[in-house]
């Protein structure tokens, strides 16, 4: 990538791994790499305003940790509700993830969620609370089938290895 220090491309080099599962995995990262955490911190907001690092993604292999109702909800909301209900929504313990995509004029949701419960009941008791709590009424639920492989892109691979 053009434009990029020796340094943002170890700091993109380790973020985009596992990330450390601890109470300060920023601290963790930056100790790798020889800086501070708030300089890691403010690197990646910087890469972040640049457009350069976009996002950060979790993964929850769902099907291994015991939810058997997995789902992602599609909700239709208004635009200028969407950072309201997706904060209320997030708050939810079984989401784990909530985004916001382009509607398209046949598939008209703009908001989703990705819910994980025990059982179907439990799942369709929550969909039903997000949407008494958020007032949203359309929308669509979409159940997981089967788990795909899932893999991010990896940029600078040979620097992991220092």
């Amino acid at each position: 990538m053009p434009g990029l220090s020796e340094l943002e491309k170890k700091i993109i080099a380790a973020i985009q791994g596992d990330i450390p599962i601890t109470e300060r995995p920023y601290l963790e990262i930056a100790e790798k790499l020889g800086i501070s955490e708030d300089e890691l911190i403010q690197r990646l907001e910087a890469l972040d305003s640049r457009g350069i690092v976009r996002r950060f993604g979790a993964t929850l292999r769902h099907q291994k940790s015991g939810f058997s109702a997995n789902a992602m909800a599609a909700w239709q909301v208004d635009e200028d509700r969407v950072v309201e209900v997706g904060k209320k929504m997030a708050a939810f313990k079984a989401v784990s993830h909530c985004y916001r995509r382009n509607p398209t004029p046949r598939w008209p949701y703009n908001l989703y969620t990705m819910i994980h419960a025990k059982n179907v009941a439990s799942f369709k008791n929550i969909v039903r609370r997000m949407s008494e709590k958020t007032s949203i009424t359309e929308y669509t639920i979409l159940f997981s089938r089967k788990e795909l492989k899932k893999t991010s892109m990896e940029y600078f691979p040979e620097e992991q290895d220092n």
